[in-house]
């Protein structure tokens, strides 16, 4: 028989049981940005070459074939499933130049790559052709799939680029059970296509970004260009490398490899995901890995212990499956004027989110725009507490005043001066429980 159980209102229950109440989680509200947008260099099979381009999660999963090559299943978008399984927004770049495009007689691959030896052209006689007057139907596939097909063609300069090839306008068409197209080659990846990637990456807004080398050139490169953008240019991310001690709030480190991937930094793109989407008022404390790799989580306690110390982000084994041990990025030597808090990833996603929406908001509605008088200084005070607001309500911060919110003119008729005091919410992650027996 069952006992007590249901909802509550009060903690008044006199029977055993389980009383449980569904609340919805707090969300954002319209004046805080919207997280989840992350930035990922790759080595790819296919599309531009050292070109950043920008994906949804929901067209990855329809149009994976048309903008990697590959249907969404395919081994070789792994680390792009990666990352998407928490952000949804995310700007690639393909790395690899200097390759070779695969063609044949009819049609040149539309991009550089192996992937165009995949190609093949089909050209059969239309049902409408006469003597004199042949028309074809020419069809591009893509292994076994039918990717285009064009009917009635009379020559080639009458077909139009398709997603995958170009027509060579001169030649001259003929029946075809299947010419495939040969010679298509990958190019190599240099430091000079990481750097520009990293100067493409200047001109696009994201959360997160990720770099899944192991070099330490490369990582070095990466450090230092988020030192400056955040330091510098005040663009607030984070960047995740594999095994970096950078000691700096903007680098999360990966420790863990995957026992089934040869890439030391084969985790970093799902880590990068996370970082980018996770809520402002949330942790990944503790969150399950949902990722397709077998996480290498062999580590004993005091391991474990060193790589927190170390700042290192680690997943461990916790009922059979990886979980993230600590929401932490490589800060750890703390100071007066910065603590051990800065090394938490959920304080960082605070901090970031204020600053980059309350620049957002200086830059659209006041840059050039509202006089630097009592009034506008003003106004944009009530936009900064209507924001921080906001991050307490869905309890990203607690403790605000409105009065710890100074909005003052600076040393010049053009600057303001703004002095803000904001207390960051984290995750509880220890218990430490003492219980008196009597």
């Amino acid at each position: 028989m069952a006992l007590g159980g249901g909802v509550f209102l009060a903690q008044n229950k006199t029977l055993p049981g389980a009383y449980i109440n569904f609340v919805s989680v707090l969300n954002a509200g319209a004046d805080i940005s919207e997280r989840g947008r992350a930035t990922l260099p790759l080595s790819l099979d296919w599309g531009e070459e050292e070109k950043m381009f920008t994906v949804e999660a929901a067209d990855f999963i329809k149009d994976s074939l048309k903008i990697f090559g590959y249907e969404y299943t395919h081994e070789k978008l792994k680390a792009v499933r990666e990352i998407f399984k928490n952000a949804g927004t995310v700007h690639f770049f393909r790395l690899n130049s200097g390759g070779e495009k695969a063609e044949n007689t009819f049609a040149r691959a539309k991009h550089t790559g192996v992937l165009g030896n995949s190609l093949s052209i089909v050209i059969k006689e239309n049902a409408e052709s006469a003597a004199g007057a042949e028309l074809y139907d020419v069809s591009t596939y893509l292994g076994t799939l039918c990717v285009d097909v064009q009917k009635g063609v009379g020559s080639a300069a009458a077909l139009a680029s398709n997603d995958f090839v170009e027509w060579k306008a001169g030649a001259a068409l003929s029946l075809t059970a299947g010419t495939p197209l040969s010679g298509g080659v990958n190019g190599a990846v240099t430091g000079a296509a990481y750097q520009s990637y990293l100067d493409a990456a200047e001109s696009v807004s994201f959360n997160a970004m990720g770099c899944t080398s192991d070099v330490a050139e490369i990582k070095d490169m990466f450090c230092a260009y988020t030192r400056r953008m955040r330091d510098e240019a005040g663009k607030k991310f984070q960047c995740v490398l594999y095994d970096e001690a950078a000691d700096f709030e903007g680098v999360i480190s990966v420790r863990n490899t995957a026992n089934d991937s040869d890439e030391a930094g084969a985790l970093v793109p799902w880590v990068t995901g996370l970082a980018a989407g996770c809520a402002v008022n949330r942790s990944a404390d503790n969150m399950r890995y949902d990722g397709e790799y077998d996480v290498d989580t062999a580590y004993t306690q005091a391991e474990l212990s060193a790589g927190i110390e170390a700042g290192a982000f680690m997943f461990h084994l916790s009922d059979g499956e990886a979980r993230v041990l600590r929401d932490i990025n490589t800060f750890v030597s703390a100071t007066d004027e910065k603590s051990r808090d800065f090394s938490d990833n959920q304080v960082m996603r605070v901090l970031d989110q204020t600053a980059n929406d309350i620049a957002a908001v200086f830059a659209k509605k006041y840059l050039g725009r509202v006089a630097n008088d009592e009034s506008g200084r003003i106004s944009f005070w009530n936009d900064i507490v209507k924001h921080h607001a906001e991050l307490e309500k869905i309890r990203a911060i607690e403790g605000f005043d409105s009065g710890d919110v100074r909005v003052e003119q600076g040393e010049t008729k053009r600057a303001v001066s703004v002095f803000d005091k904001i207390k960051p919410v984290c995750a509880m992650s220890q218990l430490y429980m003492t219980v008196y027996v009597m």
